[in-house]
Parts: C-alpha cells; structure tokens; sequence
C-alpha cells in the first residue's frame, strides 16, 4: 500500500484539507480544522489515527500493528504500522472512524460553514 492511495481515500472526504504543519514530510489531514489522519510521507511506514478510547485499546490487544499514538494522546490515538498484521479494509475503516469522530465533535457552526463552502 501506497501513500497516494491513503491521500487519495482520506481527500474523498467531504471538508477534508491537508498541510504540512509541523515539518515538510508529516502530513495532516483536517476536517474543520482539527486533525484526524497523521503521517511522515518520506517513509511511511504509519499512520496516526483517533479511535474511542475502548476501541483504541481493544485493536490494540488485537493487533500487533497497532500501538498507541505516538506522540499523540495514547487514550484517544493509535499509529497503525502500514506493513503488519493489519488488514487493510481494518485499516480504511479506522480512517473512517477517525474523520467521523473528529467530524462529530465539530461544533454546528464550523459544520455550518462547512456547509456553505
């Protein structure tokens, strides 16, 4: 898997912006301004990603591929190795659980404005 094909996927999104805030390789993708997808482009070999905190933990224990968010809050985030054990639909279907926690925590005016492009 290719970061294009996660770029790709995560830009489908609806209201979804992307930047280089912290340095010229770790890209962040935002919705509403807050972010939900954490990567370095120049390896790639994780991604961040939000999850409820009981589900951050139960994937976790289930997956060797999966650790707690680093240097994220490791209650509310987990970096995922792209190589592992981890399936990739698993993967594509943490991303959207990501963008939809973030997206649901967005108050109604920023979903209003977002609304109104």
């Amino acid at each position: 898997m290719y970061f294009e094909e996660f770029r790709e996927y995560c830009l489908r999104k609806p209201f979804v912006t992307e930047g280089f805030p912290f340095d010229q390789s770790t890209i962040v993708f935002k919705v509403g301004g807050k972010l939900f997808f954490l990567a370095d482009i120049d390896q790639f070999t994780s991604i961040n990603l939000k999850a409820l905190p009981e589900k951050a933990i139960e994937q976790r224990e289930r997956y060797s591929g999966i650790l707690p968010g680093y240097h994220m809050n490791k209650k509310h985030w987990n970096t995922v190795q792209v190589h592992s054990d981890v399936p990739m639909d698993l993967l594509f279907q943490m991303i959207d659980d990501s963008y939809d926690l973030v997206y649901a925590s967005l108050s109604k005016k920023i979903k209003h404005e977002l609304t109104l492009g």
